[in-house]
């Protein structure tokens, strides 16, 4: 299957070993490379319009909802050094994306593959004004980033609860769709919730437990807001799928980013500028029924072990290539909890009980998990 993030990039996703999801640098795209109940905004303070703070929104006016919120949602240039024909270099635009901004010291939220590989940054508010910007922090397993400006900001927008969202709720994207329509919005529904993105288990982007929906986003909307009827982010759109496995269009399907991942990451991003995730040590591939039987497996649930790295945390533990993982601590894994959504429940330095399947056996291996590193990639 052919995706492509909101950004104008291709994303194809590969089959072999769980599945990755391969991205190709943000450069290459050039300037088409673009990108319930009320929770507190990071930081914020009652000086700046929020789109939340007027209760007559409610389940209300799209009109209403787009005019609290325009003025926080902004877009974002990511831009690069490149080789120019006499052989010197300059810095210049090579893509954009959409953010909004989440508190008054000037914090805005997009996607890591927005401003990934980027030595400068570019904010341009509602008002067409342009400011610069500083990466705070970029994490490329939640595909999230902050970014901050230091000049006064217009307006900020506040997180709602996603864990709240129900399939048939009205929606709204916001976002720069080809860099150029600048707070364009879209309309429509969540279509479904916890939708794990095919093919991306075990890659470096962990695209679990996103939202389904159908309001229509485009290269440039990545990083955007997908807002609920009373003016709160519910999630951060990225990625949609435009074909299916022979090639034919598709329509309709989109994703996003649920707000209550996001709210953890971008917290741990302004905190630390970085996000500390556990570490395992293996490679590993989803099981299914027809995995089971080729491989004469006992049991087609959890994932397989393809490869465990020397010197992890799972080599310590004993792992072997051909274990069956089926639950990681407290967590069965099953079509609701994938394998890293389940060790992401814990922290580096947890010692859990992890429970596989080893030729028809079941054993128990304790490990302790370790952190992971920032240049892992898969």
């Amino acid at each position: 299957m052919t995706a492509s993030l909101a950004t104008g990039i291709a994303v194809s996703v590969a089959a072999g070993n769980g599945g990755y999801l391969n991205f190709p640098d943000v450069s290459a795209a050039h300037t088409n490379a673009n990108t319930g109940s009320t929770t507190t905004v990071l930081g914020q303070t009652d000086s700046t319009p929020d789109a939340a703070a007027d209760s007559s929104l409610g389940t209300g006016s799209a009109v209403d909802v787009v005019k609290a919120v325009s003025p926080a949602v902004v877009t974002v240039i990511n831009e690069q050094k490149v080789q120019t024909q006499d052989g010197s270099s300059s810095v210049q635009p090579v893509g954009s994306g959409t953010g909004f901004i989440i508190d008054t010291d000037g914090h805005i939220v997009t996607n890591w593959h927005v401003v990934d590989g980027g030595s400068k940054f570019i904010v341009i508010y509602s008002d067409g004004s342009s400011h610069d910007a500083t990466l705070v922090g970029s994490d490329s397993v939640s595909d999230l980033a902050v970014v901050q400006v230091k000049d006064d900001v217009p307006g900020t927008v506040s997180f709602g609860d996603s864990d709240a969202l129900l399939p048939g709720q009205s929606v709204l994207a916001m976002g720069s769709p080809l860099g150029d329509f600048q707070n364009t919005v879209t309309e429509g529904i969540v279509s479904a919730t916890n939708r794990d993105f095919p093919g991306s288990t075990g890659s470096n982007a962990q695209y679990n437990n996103l939202i389904q929906h159908d309001a229509a986003i485009n290269p440039g909307n990545s990083g955007g807001p997908l807002l609920n009827m009373n003016g709160e982010v519910v999630g951060v759109n990225t990625l949609g799928i435009s074909v299916d496995d022979q090639g034919q269009p598709v329509q309709g399907l989109f994703f996003a980013i649920p707000s209550n991942s996001v709210q953890q990451v971008a917290k741990e991003l302004i905190d630390n500028g970085k996000v500390t995730y556990p570490y395992f040590g293996i490679q590993f591939q989803d099981n299914s029924p027809e995995l089971a039987a080729q491989n004469n497996l006992s049991t087609d649930q959890g994932v397989v072990v393809t490869a465990v790295s020397g010197g992890t945390p799972a080599a310590d533990a004993g792992f072997q290539e051909g274990d069956v993982i089926t639950k990681v601590g407290d967590y069965t894994l099953d079509a609701q909890t994938t394998f890293s959504e389940a060790l992401f429940n814990y922290k580096p330095g947890d010692k859990i009980d992890v429970v596989v399947n080893r030729n028809g056996d079941e054993k128990t291996l304790k490990i302790t998990l370790g952190e992971r590193p920032q240049d892992l990639n898969g």
